[in-house]
């Protein structure tokens, strides 16, 4: 298939990888980054989304084994293991746009239902994660310039102490990061307001 480069394959290329592209922004800028203002994961999702498409797309036009596929897989695991942890709804959006470029990079599929998947895919993305609809509880994260003694032991404090400093109704946090040296404490905190 690669050999002759033939331009139909060249043309369906580039027809699916702005398919890709136009679905990743919306996922990424139009969806999660109006939402959630996080630069950092939008642009790793954005670019893990490129590169896995591009991925894809050799794989699939050349003989490729399965065991080379898990090795694959196992290398880009390893990734998670050294990155920092991210919340639900980051790994979520992440996921979608590796998704959308697996959609519409494996060849053998008609562009009419790559579209259509992909279309349900981002209509799934609007709804069940707009403001409407879980409008009653919001997440955020907070870099705390101390540790104070009772932020693991008493739970009820920590969450009265940060409703005062944040000015809304504490439901629950998460302490993501403990830094003894700087005496910084990162949390994920969801909140209601008041």
């Amino acid at each position: 298939m690669i050999e002759g480069f033939d331009q139909h394959f060249l043309w369906e290329i580039l027809v699916r990888f702005g398919i890709n592209l136009i679905a990743m922004l919306c996922l990424t800028f139009g969806m999660y980054y109006t939402r959630y203002r996080d630069k950092e994961l939008v642009t790793a999702a954005s670019l893990f989304n490129i590169f896995v498409f591009a991925v894809l797309v050799v794989l699939s036009s050349v003989e490729f084994s399965i065991a080379a596929g898990f090795g694959l897989f196992a290398i880009l695991a390893l990734f998670t293991l050294r990155s920092e942890q991210i919340t639900k709804i980051e790994i979520s959006y992440f996921f979608g746009s590796v998704s959308i470029a697996v959609i519409t990079a494996i060849l053998g599929t008609s562009l009419p239902f790559v579209v259509f998947i992909t279309a349900l895919v981002l209509l799934g993305a609007y709804l069940f994660d707009h403001p409407a609809i879980l409008r009653s509880v919001s997440s955020m994260k907070v870099t705390l310039d101390k540790i104070d003694p009772y932020t693991f032991s008493d739970s009820q404090k920590t969450r009265a102490e940060l409703s005062d400093r944040l000015g809304v109704a504490v439901l629950s946090y998460r302490v993501i990061m403990v830094d003894y040296i700087n005496d910084m404490v990162r949390m994920d905190v969801s909140y209601r307001e008041k």
